[in-house]
């Protein structure tokens, strides 16, 4: 028997990612061995300002909207290094998220607590990652997460067989041209997958149309009202049902600031959108109420980064692989210690930023990196991430 219920048409799935790293300090090579404390002050202002510009405003508009529109729902992932972050500096703001998902409308989505690349290096440590990440969430939500999302969207077939095998029935991933091919992003498919797995793919043109574009002048459609929006978004929805709209949470405040008017033509566009009868749904919602249209492959990683939508944001020059490989070289040593402090440095060392930064793209996308970079230069991201690796070895074999 079909587990698919009647399917609205017009929907879009909402789903938005929350994230804060553990930025590395200008951390000296003269202070290994000496100095064990890699983390500094950034962090905490930087996490007041996003809160203050972005988590706050979005999270009181996102409470207005559920309470004034019952069938509006989203979906979101929160890693735990933000979790960490706001339990420091945000406990409102973790309180403002437990009444959301308390709504019974908001669901979470599980990930690696650390947004790590660890699928890629130890499936051990990737597993340890994703059970840490859904023990957080059932503390802090009361809530079980079913759907899954890896670390910067990253996906291939033997993801898609992992997490089948974990237990989750739904995963989100990119819906890249070279991968769907004359399929489109607005149906629900199937993972290739030994277990059953729904899949549903992000329509990149209408989510980075807000998340990138909307306040470049440049951009021919510039301004983007609500009403133009909601057209494009009706015509994505001529043929397929479902309108994927993916992003990062920090796009509405940080990203794209107050004074660009995000936040007005967010809230008009969802009172637009269900006033034409348009749905929301979360990811597991809009996954079980379609029924599956193929069996998508993606033999080779795919990711929501860059115009190349692989792992070169991450692992493109020598700098990123040598930092990832050393620090993933010492984990068995570190496993083995049964240190806590020891585990939790590694860990927080192994989010995937911090080999973003040491990204050296210069063409369209070295603008994106340069934007999210916590550092002067891609060197300086290295030099300081190496420092404290090269500490993290010392207090192992010490």
């Amino acid at each position: 028997m079909s587990q698919t219920k009647q399917a609205p048409d017009r929907t879009i799935v909402l789903y938005m990612h929350i994230h804060q790293p553990w930025r590395v300090r200008p951390y000296s090579l003269f202070e290994v061995g000496r100095d064990h404390n890699y983390y500094g002050p950034d962090n905490e202002r930087v996490f007041k300002k996003v809160a203050e510009k972005s988590y706050r405003p979005m999270l009181d508009l996102l409470d207005k909207l559920l309470k004034k529109h019952p069938n509006f729902a989203f979906s979101l992932s929160i890693t735990g290094t933000f979790i960490e972050q706001a339990e420091l500096w945000g406990q409102d703001v973790i309180e403002r998220l437990q009444a959301l998902v308390k709504t019974g409308r908001v669901e979470i989505v599980a990930e690696t607590y650390h947004h790590s690349l660890a699928f890629f290096y130890d499936e051990a440590e990737f597993e340890r990652q994703v059970e840490m990440h859904q023990r957080k969430i059932k503390e802090l939500f009361d809530v079980e997460s079913t759907s899954f999302r890896n670390t910067e969207l990253a996906y291939n077939d033997a993801l898609a067989e992992k997490v089948g095998q974990m237990g989750f029935k739904t995963v989100v991933a990119e819906g890249w041209d070279k991968v769907l091919g004359w399929r489109g992003p607005g149906y629900v498919y199937n993972a290739k997958s030994s277990t059953p797995l729904r899949l549903l793919l992000k329509n990149y043109r209408l989510s980075d149309d807000i998340a990138f574009r909307f306040s470049n002048k440049q951009w021919s459609e510039h301004p983007l009202s609500a009403q133009k929006y909601l057209k494009w978004a009706k015509d994505a929805t001529v043929e397929a049902p479902l309108v994927n709209l993916f992003m990062d949470f920090e796009t509405f405040g940080e990203h794209q600031w107050a004074d660009t008017g995000i936040f007005t033509f967010f809230e008009k566009f969802v009172e637009m959108w269900i006033k034409i009868d348009g749905h929301f749904a979360t990811v597991s919602e809009a996954a079980f109420t379609h029924e599956p249209q193929d069996v998508v492959s993606m033999p080779e990683t795919v990711t929501w980064a860059d115009s190349e939508r692989d792992l070169t944001a991450w692992v493109g020059n020598s700098m990123q692989r040598e930092s990832l490989q050393h620090l993933y070289s010492l984990l068995p040593a570190i496993m083995r210690r049964n240190d806590s402090k020891l585990l939790a440095d590694f860990r927080n060392l192994s989010t995937s930023d911090h080999s973003y930064y040491m990204c050296t793209k210069y063409w369209s996308d070295g603008d994106v990196h340069a934007y999210f970079s916590a550092y002067d230069s891609p060197y300086d991201a290295f030099l300081f991430v190496s420092n404290a690796v090269r500490d993290l070895e010392y207090r192992m074999k010490t």
